[in-house]
């Protein structure tokens, strides 16, 4: 993994250490504002934003963790004032707005979130994911390309959104009859829009029982037994998710399961040296 700094206050001239900025509410339009000394840096940091765009693009990013509460950098509930009003939570980082407007498919987080294994563990899989599309737009953008994609995803796709997964079924459904520029626009929008929705319990024992079923009739009775045990336990939150698809997974490999079991991705969406299925 390769990582590229970027920290645009430095990039537009306000030096180390600097004096405080924060975002302010001006007749509808949110500048961004050092109150001490009363400079407005809004131009100037959207217009380095705009063309650093292009240069972030040369780089190939497949994710970006930006800085919480910034107000260049913040994407979630910054800190926006009004006046002689009281400060409220809605607002966004001037650069992570250009960042986000640019990139509208890219995976994008804040650092301080990053605590929480839950969204952690949803960056990370959409990172490789991201990473998995952009290769498909460069090596194979046909529809059958398109077509093995889906077949890879679908029940990494469905332990997120089950909405999402019947709804980029009917854009498969179409391909080789929908002009390609449109097809991948629509299908790449709706799969990264699908995997930002968090993955949950019950949707991931959905895709357990999914991939269960495929090597159950060729189980004995102890071996059907302990999976299902270890699914349950997993339901009931007393093991992490690491531990039945494990076992799911030794089961599937000496059973010779379908090869549209073991190519599923939804079984290592990321190196396991990662070890995030060990903690959701």
């Amino acid at each position: 993994m390769t990582w590229v700094p970027v920290c645009p206050v430095v990039a537009i001239g306000m030096g180390t250490p600097r004096e405080s900025v924060r975002l302010v509410e001006e007749g509808g339009d949110v500048r961004m504002i050092a109150p001490k000394s009363g400079r407005d840096w809004t131009g100037s940091m959207e217009t380095w934003a705009r063309a650093h765009m292009d240069e972030l693009a040369r780089a190939r990013l497949h994710g970006f963790i930006l800085k919480k509460d910034s107000p260049s950098c913040g994407v979630f509930r910054v800190k926006t004032h009004h006046g002689k009003k009281l400060p409220t939570r809605d607002g966004r980082g001037l650069f992570a707005r250009e960042l986000i407007s640019r990139f509208k498919l890219l995976p994008v987080e804040e650092e301080g979130r990053l605590y929480d294994m839950g969204l952690r563990e949803n960056f990370i899989e959409r990172m490789f994911a991201y990473e998995r599309w952009l290769r498909l737009l460069d090596e194979d953008p046909t529809p059958k390309g398109l077509v093995r994609f889906h077949t890879v995803h679908k029940l990494t796709v469905l332990s997120h959104s089950p909405e999402g997964y019947l709804k980029l079924g009917r854009i498969v459904s179409r391909a080789g009859r929908t002009p390609w520029d449109d097809l991948a626009e629509r299908y790449g929008t709706l799969f990264m829009e699908s995997l930002s929705v968090l993955a949950t319990r019950g949707r991931h024992v959905n895709a357990l029982q999914h991939l269960a079923g495929f090597v159950s009739a060729e189980m004995t009775p102890s071996d059907r037994a302990e999976l299902s045990a270890a699914i349950a336990d997993y339901k009931a939150e007393h093991v992490p998710l690491i531990v039945p698809l494990t076992l799911l997974r030794h089961h599937l490999r000496n059973r010779e399961a379908p090869d549209w079991a073991m190519s599923q991705v939804y079984l290592s969406p990321y190196p396991k040296e990662l070890m995030l299925r060990n903690h959701v």
